[in-house]
């Protein structure tokens, strides 16, 4: 149980290998990770010709031995018969050619699917010159962007399968059957592009993904790839999009966490975790400039370490990028190649 309206009915997740009933053939699977946020929730939907699975974990030998225990036990052999990505991050899709490769359609959308297939190819030994240029310009301090200009970087490629060619795209407003239930699709923005959500019309369910969280918020990340992107703001239309469809009797099946009720509510704090937070920064800019690294205490409201640095710094940019566009701050000068922004 949780407070301000959001209830957990579930209070402790399935152990590793085993799964939890929690609707009418639907499984509630727990797949771990080797990171602060040690884990992501798969969930599996009966259908005639086998399983209807969402999202995957990580591609490690680890992962893939406890689907094989899961497939063997809980799931009773019968095959996956389709695989929904909700997103392309790799906690979510990592294993989705594994299962391809096993006979399993892929269900997700354009932008996940190309995201994902162009980060698996693209495999770099050493960070590339508009990475480092991209933390220098955001504030990375020198001694560790030395460190990171030495180091293989984070590559898609260590812990997402290859994936074959061909998929199934949902979009915006698709309808679909599984599961025994009719689903609508709607789609989000912000933690990922085109991050798909599903809202049974059946019964109360509703897959959330890495959009729909119940005590944490997703990481809103700007990256070199597009520097000039406005995931806060594509965050904050999103929220409210989807707070028109909320009700507080869905029961929403999220990438992390519990299961939870209190949909409503929920999208109201993760409106008001962003608003507040642009707002702490624009005021602390008005009394001196900083670069996107300095504001990390002023949003985040805690120190930072190294092994969350850079997970940070995009979040960071996200926030200066969303206060440039609503014309709240501006580039007030430069300090060591780092851009310095006031208000």
């Amino acid at each position: 149980m949780t407070g301000g309206g959001i209830r957990t009915p579930f209070s402790e997740p399935p152990a590793e290998g085993e799964a939890q009933e929690i609707a009418p053939g639907v499984l509630w699977m727990r797949l771990p990770l080797p990171m602060a946020l040690d884990h992501v929730n798969a969930f599996a939907f009966a259908d005639d010709d086998g399983w209807t699975t969402v999202d995957t974990g990580f591609d490690s030998r680890r992962t893939r031995a406890i689907w094989e225990a899961l497939l063997a036990g809980p799931l009773a052999g019968r095959p996956v018969a389709r695989l929904l990505a909700t997103h392309h991050h790799p906690d979510h899709l990592g294993l989705a050619g594994w299962f391809q490769g096993r006979g399993a359609a892929l269900l997700t959308s354009r932008t996940a699917w190309l995201m994902a297939r162009m980060l698996v190819l693209d495999d770099q030994p050493r960070p590339v010159p508009q990475a480092l240029e991209f933390w220098r310009r955001a504030g990375m301090p020198a001694d560790l962007l030395a460190e990171r200009a030495a180091e293989r970087p984070f590559n898609f490629a260590d812990v997402v399968h290859p994936l074959p060619l061909g998929y199934t795209r949902l979009t915006e407003g698709d309808r679909i059957l599984f599961g025994g239930r009719d689903w609508l699709v709607r789609v989000g923005h912000g933690h990922a592009p085109e991050h798909l959500t599903l809202w049974s019309q059946s019964d109360d369910l509703v897959i959330g993904g890495d959009q729909l969280l119940p005590s944490i918020s997703p990481n809103l990340g700007v990256y070199p790839s597009e520097p000039d992107a406005d995931p806060v703001g594509e965050w904050l239309s999103s929220c409210r999009a989807f707070a028109e469809l909320a009700e507080p009797r869905h029961l929403v099946l999220p990438g992390h966490k519990l299961p939870f009720t209190g949909l409503p509510h929920r999208l109201g704090q993760l409106i008001e975790n962003h608003v507040s937070a642009l707002d702490r920064m624009e005021a602390a800019m008005a009394l001196r400039p900083m670069s996107a690294v300095d504001a990390f205490e002023t949003l985040f409201k805690r120190p930072i370490g190294r092994g969350e640095f850079g997970l940070a710094l995009v979040e960071a940019v996200a926030h200066v990028n969303h206060l440039r566009r609503q014309g709240r701050v501006h580039k007030a000068g430069e300090r060591d190649g780092a851009v310095l922004w006031g208000a």
